[in-house]
């Protein structure tokens, strides 16, 4: 029986959800990381899993067009220069969400806890690398191809961390400062977002009032995020931030795998 998007659309609903993305714009604007809050969070307001991937896709769409555009009119991104890279994210991401699509609810219910969860730890733990910047970095295609494929493939099956991903890898293979690390990431992640964006929407797999209410919600709080972050206020939200991740985790861990035990 095919699911209609509209048993979720009252204004109770879509409130809590707009006021998550909101949120999640907010902490993604000075932490990184929105999507590990959107999707456990559409999740436990009890849409069916590829649903939820197709809608958070339209969601994060609105924050990494803001963002890429951004990075791209202060100069801080070259589309020339990394056109092999936007290329294979979106090839990537197109794979990922046909697999993604393919994929049996029951399995991505149980795997998708546990990706978020695992995201979390890394955002967590990790220390992000410094590199030496270069301003007229050319960066090679043989490393574009690999990094857009893997990174696109991953962020069309799932996404959470994915643009934490981005910027970590970038520093690593490239002599690039952190904020052209960061106007690389977020512009490959439109790129996969869009892509995958398309491959549910052709599907039927996008809740669409949701997501578009959701979007607009994410936009508002990355704008007040980002004049936050000017302020210094990154220390305070980050472990905000995490224990939310483990408490939207633990909440699904215990709704798919030992509440069905």
């Amino acid at each position: 029986m095919p699911f209609s998007a509209e048993l979720f659309l009252d204004p109770t609903t879509l409130a809590l959800l707009a006021g998550v993305a909101f949120l999640a714009g907010f902490i993604d604007a000075i932490a990184g990381g929105g999507g590990l809050l959107t999707i456990p969070a559409l999740l436990t307001a009890g849409l069916p899993p590829h649903l939820v991937l197709g809608t958070n896709k339209l969601c994060a769409t609105f924050g990494s067009a803001t963002a890429s555009f951004t990075f791209f009119r202060r100069r801080l991104f070259s589309p020339g220069a990394w056109r092999h890279g936007l290329v294979a994210t979106g090839i990537g991401a197109t794979l990922g969400a046909l697999f993604a699509h393919h994929l049996p609810a029951s399995w991505l219910n149980q795997a998708l806890p546990v990706i978020v969860f695992c995201c979390g730890l890394y955002m967590l733990l990790a220390r992000t690398p410094t590199a030496v910047a270069d301003a007229d970095c050319r960066p090679a295609a043989r490393r574009q191809w690999p990094q857009g494929l893997g990174l696109g493939f991953y962020d069309g099956v799932a996404g959470p961390g994915t643009g934490a991903f981005w910027t970590v890898s970038s520093l690593l293979l490239y002599p690039l400062d952190l904020l052209r690390a960061s106007g690389v990431a977020r512009s490959m992640n439109f790129v996969s977002n869009a892509a995958a964006l398309t491959v549910f929407a052709l599907h039927g797999q996008v809740a669409w009032l949701l997501g578009i209410s959701m979007g607009l919600a994410l936009m508002t709080g990355a704008y007040l995020g980002a004049r936050a972050a000017i302020g210094g206020g990154a220390r305070f939200i980050r472990p905000l931030f995490i224990l939310m991740v483990m408490a939207l985790t633990l909440r699904l861990v215990w709704q798919h795998w030992i509440g069905q035990a």
